[in-house]
């Protein structure tokens, strides 16, 4: 069985928690960013997949799992700037990005800003949703009501997703892998909406354009998935892998983690694809 460990660096915001497994060796190593609110314990069925035959390692975004928070919300460069700020200090000289929801843009700022260590870049559900819909996402997370004395706002909040990690949950997902995920995804608690301060005012058509490396988009059919395949249309070397035989809990299915490592190891480890397509797998 692969072991996972953890671990702290020093970052701009505190100290950045971690999760990796493997050992560095003539392979890039594989950087796994999550969504939000969740932390890099979702990426534990994949991180062992991977590691197989790579160094692979999981951050928790500041302010999310057990990484220490910035001071307010920041945009995405801001976020992903503390993970290459992490790279560096770890020693990390070449690394390959995949980013699931708001790990997306999180891999994609990576990418931008430091293309002298990201070699490769995969995606999954790219949440690019019209203007007004940003907008309104946007102002919902701005006005994200205040922790009070009597529990209200953490105790609905707490039903809200258990109503949708655990009680929605695809059939397969063990009880006790949803109710992990579900207090994970409390753990931020009033904080919980800061990322997406940057998700929904990101400016997508500026960005994606910037994004210089070979791409991949591994959609499964979830709710985005019109709009992440439209999203990488606007990445000059995305190419698109639909599976259409998954939606949501990804990360939580055998089947899923076998097709997804099927996927990246295909598209990290074999020359950059020539052009974009969209394949039906």
């Amino acid at each position: 069985m692969t072991k996972i460990t953890r671990g702290y660096v020093p970052g701009r915001y505190g100290q950045l928690h971690f999760r990796e497994a493997g050992v560095r060796g003539d392979r890039p190593s594989l950087v796994l960013l999550h969504q939000n609110p969740a932390s890099s314990l979702e990426y534990e069925p994949l991180i062992a997949e991977m590691a197989r035959d790579r160094h692979v390692i999981a951050f928790d975004t500041p302010g999310y799992g057990m990484s220490d928070a910035p001071p307010a919300p920041l945009d995405m460069a801001g976020y992903a700037a503390s993970f290459v700020d992490a790279l560096r200090t770890l020693g990390i000289a070449a690394c390959d990005v995949y980013g699931f929801h708001t790990g997306s843009l999180l891999a994609i700022e990576a990418a931008i800003a430091a293309p002298d260590v990201v070699r490769r870049v995969a995606l999954t559900g790219i949440p690019m949703r019209d203007a007004a819909e940003c907008a309104e996402r946007l102002a919902s997370a701005r006005n994200a009501p205040a922790l009070d004395e009597d529990g209200t706002v953490t105790l609905g909040m707490a039903r809200a997703l258990w109503d949708y990690i655990v009680v929605a949950r695809t059939p397969g997902v063990p009880l006790d892998r949803a109710a992990r995920i579900w207090v994970d995804k409390l753990t931020p608690l009033d904080r919980a909406q800061w990322a997406y301060h940057g998700v929904w005012s990101y400016d997508f058509a500026a960005r994606l354009p910037r994004v210089g490396q070979s791409t991949l988009v591994l959609q499964p059919a979830e709710v985005i998935t019109a709009q992440s395949i439209a999203a990488a249309a606007l990445i000059p070397r995305a190419h698109v892998v639909e599976l259409p035989e998954f939606d949501r809990d990804v990360f939580d299915l055998p089947a899923a983690i076998q097709r997804i490592g099927n996927a990246l190891r295909g598209f990290l480890d074999t020359p950059t694809p020539a052009s974009k397509e969209t394949v039906a797998c």
